[in-house]
């Protein structure tokens, strides 16, 4: 099998479950396009921290690690036609609350071993923590897009636009981590 098909080169791409052909600029495929960029951000965070990492770098780095693979769901479910959502299954291919929950549940852990800047915060304190920053910024861009298809119809009941806004303060707290921000927890 080739890695090119060809198909796309009337500009439009297929959608899974189905494969309706949809345009590559399609507000939905904009959408999927901007968190896979995202996932790619965050590639470059976790290649940053490296191998050799200390605990608080091993836990960044397998936080990120999770949110690259939740990513891959939210992809899914955007790729999805809204009409065969039923198709999709909770947790692989469909976003739940449950994983909005655990996002909320890593904010809350992280900022109780770090202070919270007082002031704007300017990214490049590290390589780990801007790429964090930028993939924050791409998220909160998905999350522009997914609020339109969502103003279209084109998202129902989904979980998605919370799990993204909740992603993207996640991200900004775990930057705000690699840039040095961890204390000792009091106790």
């Amino acid at each position: 099998m080739r890695i090119y098909t060809r198909k796309g080169d009337d500009g439009t791409t297929g959608l899974l479950f189905g494969g309706d052909r949809v345009s590559k600029a399609d507000v939905r495929t904009d959408a999927y396009g901007t968190t896979d960029e995202a996932v790619s951000a965050l590639g470059l965070a976790r290649a940053a921290i490296g191998s050799e990492t200390d605990a608080t770098e091993g836990r960044l780095a397998a936080l990120i690690l999770r949110i690259q693979r939740e990513l891959f769901v939210v992809g899914a479910e955007l790729a999805t036609h809204p009409d065969r959502r039923e198709r999709l299954t909770d947790g692989v291919s469909r976003v739940t609350a449950d994983m909005v929950g655990a996002l909320e549940t890593d904010i809350d852990e992280l900022e109780l071993q770090m202070e919270q800047p007082k002031e704007f915060v300017i990214p490049g304190e590290s390589m780990t923590g801007a790429a964090l920053d930028l993939a924050r910024t791409t998220i909160r861009r998905a999350e522009r897009r997914c609020v339109a298809l969502a103003g279209m119809g084109g998202l129902g009941d989904s979980s998605v636009i919370p799990y993204l806004n909740r992603l993207a303060d996640l991200l900004f707290v775990m930057a705000r981590a690699a840039d040095g921000g961890f204390r000792p927890v009091r106790s």
